[in-house]
This record gives structure tokens, sequence and C-alpha cells, in this order.
């Protein structure tokens, strides 16, 4: 009887547990869906403006190397923005998952929780500081040679 008591109170602690942890982390997903709105607008903008200043238009106006160059540079600057947004908002929505799952606020390399201080600054994180750190270590890119 003994052992039935204390496996309903471990149950029913668990299930307090999980439901404190969930509504801590609800914080956390109306933040994300927030960024996830924002990230949206502002790709649909980068795209408009991309559509508003065709490449072959911008190309037409110039008239040498330099004009060239910076309507290349116009061009790369919109791809760039639409790209960064895109990856940002693959992020939001892995993290949103990780939320539905319950894994979220849980390293993903080591299996201890991430700092909640971490969430805040940075909710999409999936790593505590120190195995980011690690990480960022680890694959840090060479430099590229120069001549």
């Amino acid at each position: 009887m003994l052992n039935c008591v204390a496996m309903t109170s471990q149950t029913h602690d668990s299930a307090r547990a999980e439901r404190a942890r969930r509504s801590e982390y609800s914080h956390f997903e109306h933040k994300l869906r927030d960024r996830w709105c924002q990230l949206r607008d502002e790709a649909r903008e980068a795209l408009t403006r991309s559509e508003n200043e065709a490449y072959a238009e911008i190309a037409g106006r110039v008239s040498d190397l330099e004009d060239q160059s910076l309507a290349d540079l116009l061009v790369d600057v919109n791809l760039a923005e639409v790209t960064r947004d895109v990856q940002e908002i693959r992020a939001v929505e892995h993290a949103l998952r990780r939320i539905a799952l319950g894994t979220y606020g849980i390293c993903v390399s080591c299996g201890q929780p991430i700092e909640r201080e971490r969430l805040e600054a940075y909710p999409i994180a999936n790593r505590c500081a120190a195995c980011q750190r690690a990480y960022e270590h680890g694959h840090a890119s060479r430099p590229t040679p120069r001549l």
C-alpha cells in the first residue's frame, strides 16, 4: 500500500511540475509567436521592396561599373534580409515545436535546463550558455585566406 501511495504522490508531483512548466513557458510561446509575425511581415516587406526594385530595372538605369556594383549590392542586401528572416522564422517554429513537445528550455547538448535569463534574451536558444560556447568554439570558421 505504501508503494501505491508513493507512486500516486510522484504522479501528482510530476503533473503539478508539468503544469507549472507549461504555464511558465506560455510567456515564451507568446513572445515567439509575436516574433514570428514580425519576421513574416519583415520578409514580406523585403520581398515587396525587391519586386519594386527589380534587378533588371536597377541594372537598366546604371551607366557605369560603379553603378552596376551598387545595383548588385542592393539586390544582395535584399536577398540577405529575406534569407536571415526565413532562417529565424524556422528557428522560431522549431522553438514552438519544442514547447508543444515539452522539451523547450532543455539543452539539446547536455539535457540540463537552459538559463531563464538566456531564454528571455534569446527565446530560440536550444543550448545552455556553456554548451553554446563549446559549440561555437568547436564550429568556429577559419578566416578566409587573403592575398
